[in-house]
């Protein structure tokens, strides 16, 4: 009997197993918390769908697709850097029609003429339906067009008191566009500028550059002129 009752006391003072829990399901997360693991909704998002409907943005698949299209069928010319081909620039949905395929516009910049091309790729067939081409538009740049417009004005004298002005604000030497933060308006000339007269039927910018975290250094003076590849100052 007493050891009957050593084994009553046992059972009754052992402790209680917690209740079984499941693992996250598809679609959630586990976290730790003061209270213990909870399971949430995942926030990581999923991969992108293959093709959007309506007005859904165009995928990376659609978007990829779609360019090799628009490019194949464009006349010889060339880039910024002088390569061959036009100048890629942007992308965008535009409107439906009747029929509901969705439709992507692709702009270039032909530096050969001096023309802003617009190629129209259907979306569902992979068709291309329209392509226009027209002088004298000069749409926001490029990144690869921000790029080439520093690079030539570093290697431009002009640039001599923007060197002098950066490494008094870092105390270091500018080499590369990677060293400022660089916002690159589109230029047309007006009426009464001097300096960069050409630009509007040339493809110009002006730079906007900051210190990282830091000042704008004004050269609102100076112009890049991309399709002449000179650097201009405004008078």
């Amino acid at each position: 009997m007493a050891t009957a009752a050593v084994s009553l006391s046992a059972a009754a003072t052992a402790p209680t197993p917690p209740p079984a829990t499941t693992g996250p399901t598809s679609g959630q997360t586990q976290v730790e918390t003061e209270s213990g693991p909870v399971t949430i909704d995942d926030p990581t998002p999923g991969p992108a769908p293959a093709k959007g409907t309506g007005r859904d943005p165009i995928t990376p698949d659609e978007r990829a697709a779609a360019r090799q299209v628009a490019a194949g069928a464009l006349a010889a010319g060339t880039g910024v850097t002088g390569a061959a081909g036009p100048e890629y620039l942007s992308t965008e949905l535009v409107d439906e029609r009747s029929d509901g395929a969705r439709r992507a516009a692709f702009y270039f910049y032909n530096y050969t003429d001096n023309t802003l091309v617009k190629q129209v790729v259907n979306l569902k067939t992979g068709k291309l339906e329209n392509s226009f081409a027209a002088p004298g538009i000069q749409p926001p740049a490029s990144a690869r067009e921000s790029t080439e417009a520093f690079r030539l004005f570093l290697a431009s004298d002009l640039s001599a008191d923007f060197k002098s002005r950066y490494r008094k604000a870092t105390g270091a030497d500018i080499t590369d566009v990677t060293q400022v933060l660089l916002s690159t308006p589109s230029y047309v000339a007006a009426p009464a500028d001097q300096g960069a007269q050409q630009c509007g039927k040339h493809r110009c910018l002006q730079l906007v550059p900051q210190v990282p975290g830091g000042v704008f250094i004004d050269i609102s003076d100076i112009v890049v002129d991309l399709s002449g590849r000179v650097v201009a100052r405004l008078k």
